[in-house]
């Protein structure tokens, strides 16, 4: 008996060890699918751009330089758009933040009036929009176009975020809100000292979700402003991508258009240099903003999803 069990124990630690090779294999193929498109952004926005722009580079670097960060850095407008694009991400993200913590747990309290009637109305307009003249139009009627608040303003409430935190909160024990009330704790109270710390995860996970919304955002620049100190960094970019083949021309046709030395050939802008030295500037931020929440972003995404 005493044999066939160390047997046994034998046969189970060699299936372990099978499963954990193949385990660690597929995690690290999978991270390897998931980290290779930001490598290659990166190895390409520091190569040579004629070798970037006929598709050379794909695993190693050659030839590094900078200068395609130096021709975005030297763009017109682009650290006021920065302060635009940073402000209206920290203030958009808290706005989103709080409104829909205090609407979801407002759809949790059985004492609000016709609270299934409005969480129904809610819902609804998930499905349903009025379309781009009609938003417009009521930008314009509100004098908000061509004002920094027409980037929160339409954005603070989200259908989609507020279920989220209203599912969460429903897993919260009633028997804390009783407990501070019979204390003599007010709504807001109950509120800011108790929902609010305890709902931590998935405000963390709305919070990411507003970021990176507010972050890359640059359609409501196109549609609602004509003011360039309104400028978003995003939407800098968008257009210097747009331009990216007259550039290339322009500077192809400065160099006289022969002749060109492989160091000019090397630091010359390409519209892929051009494309993968924004990507990178664009996601970077949130690539650095992430981890520090993601610890928080699992467990609200799950816990906020569980129940309708």
């Amino acid at each position: 008996m005493k044999a066939l069990s160390i047997e046994r124990g034998k046969k189970r630690s060699k299936e372990d060890v099978i499963f954990g090779v193949v385990n660690y294999t597929l995690f690290a193929v999978f991270t390897l699918i998931c980290v290779y498109p930001f490598y290659y952004l990166i190895i390409n926005s520091l190569s040579a751009n004629d070798l970037s722009g006929n598709g050379s580079i794909n695993f190693l670097p050659r030839q590094l330089h900078l200068e395609n960060y130096k021709q975005v850095l030297q763009l017109k407008g682009l650290a006021t758009a920065a302060l635009v694009s940073v402000a209206r991400t920290a203030i958009g993200t808290v706005c989103t933040v709080l409104a829909s913590a205090f609407l979801g747990f407002m759809f949790t309290q059985e004492g609000m009036w016709k609270r299934k009637i409005w969480y129904r109305m809610l819902v609804v307009t998930m499905y349903f929009n009025a379309g781009l003249i009609p938003m417009f139009l009521t930008m314009q009627n509100l004098h908000l176009t061509n004002s920094f608040w027409v980037y929160i303003i339409p954005v603070i409430v989200q259908p989609f975020n507020i279920i989220l935190v209203k599912t969460y909160m429903e897993s919260i024990p009633k028997s804390l809100q009783e407990a501070a009330e019979m204390d003599g704790a007010g709504f807001m109270t109950v509120f800011i000292k108790i929902i609010l710390p305890t709902a931590t995860p998935i405000l963390a996970t709305i919070a990411i979700f507003a970021a990176v919304a507010q972050w890359n955002a640059f359609q409501d620049t196109l549609i609602y402003i004509t003011d360039q100190k309104l400028y978003s960094l995003q939407y800098i970019l968008y257009q210097y991508i747009n331009q990216a083949n007259s550039l290339a021309t322009m500077v192809k046709n400065s160099s006289g258009g022969t002749n060109l030395n492989m160091a000019a050939l090397a630091t010359q802008q390409t519209p892929t240099s051009i494309r993968m030295t924004v990507s990178v500037i664009v996601v970077m931020p949130i690539l650095f903003v992430y981890p520090m929440f993601q610890r928080y972003f699992v467990k609200g995404i799950m816990i906020g999803s569980v129940k309708g």
